[in-house]
């Protein structure tokens, strides 16, 4: 159901500003209403839709019909309370029609959440297979040979079998660092290899 088509029939509608103007004392306790003519040319609708309107509130025991006199205001506390129970409604209304909304955005939502977790996985896929080798972290300490050399120069990667993807230094991180970046102490050589190649570079950054 959408709730946002719901609206009240114009003749309840009616009802209610007559019950307001008589909550709000603008129309008195026993003060005689206009005819339904003259209601009807009012509010621009039917004299039926008065009358409608007229017998939702004498259910309500806002007023009462009189054959000599029409109809007769008779109780401004049941006009407040016919008020309040419709703006009750209307608020379970409104509260119907945010749920709604929320329902949506939280659908939408979930969708983007599985659309990112699938491109996750596809990644995590591609990278697995592309890249069979782990990656390793190594400190190059300050007693390390390699100090003020570069990597061609030690020939990094025919000694250890690993190859070096990156340089951190500080805040800076040198990517694809190549066989002229100069090795300096507490520099972290970020590189790739099997199992075999961890002991090696470890051995070789010591000396």
């Amino acid at each position: 159901m959408d709730f946002k088509s719901i609206v009240a029939p114009v003749y309840s509608q009616i009802a209610l500003d007559i019950a307001l103007r008589i909550s709000r004392g603008e129309i008195k306790e026993n003060t005689k209403l206009y005819g339904r003519s003259v209601l009807a040319s009012q509010y621009g609708v039917s004299p039926e839709t008065i009358r409608r309107a007229m017998k939702l509130l004498e259910d309500m025991k806002i007023v009462e019909t009189r054959e000599s006199r029409g109809s007769v205001v008779l109780s401004k506390e049941k006009a407040k309370d016919y008020v309040n129970k419709f703006s009750e409604h209307n608020d379970i209304r409104a509260k119907q029609r945010k749920l709604k909304e929320l329902l949506r955005e939280h659908e939408k939502l979930s969708r983007q959440i599985n659309e990112a977790a699938s491109s996750i996985v596809r990644i995590n896929e591609h990278f697995t297979i592309t890249s069979p080798f782990t990656t390793y972290e190594e400190v190059i300490p300050d007693t390390s040979p390699l100090i003020g050399k570069n990597l061609g120069e030690v020939h990094f990667w025919q000694q250890t079998s690993a190859t070096v993807i990156a340089i951190r230094r500080g805040d800076q991180i040198i990517l694809s660092p190549g066989p002229y970046a100069t090795l300096m102490a507490n520099d972290i050589i970020i590189y790739i290899g099997d199992t075999k190649s961890v002991e090696a570079v470890t051995s070789f950054i010591n000396g």
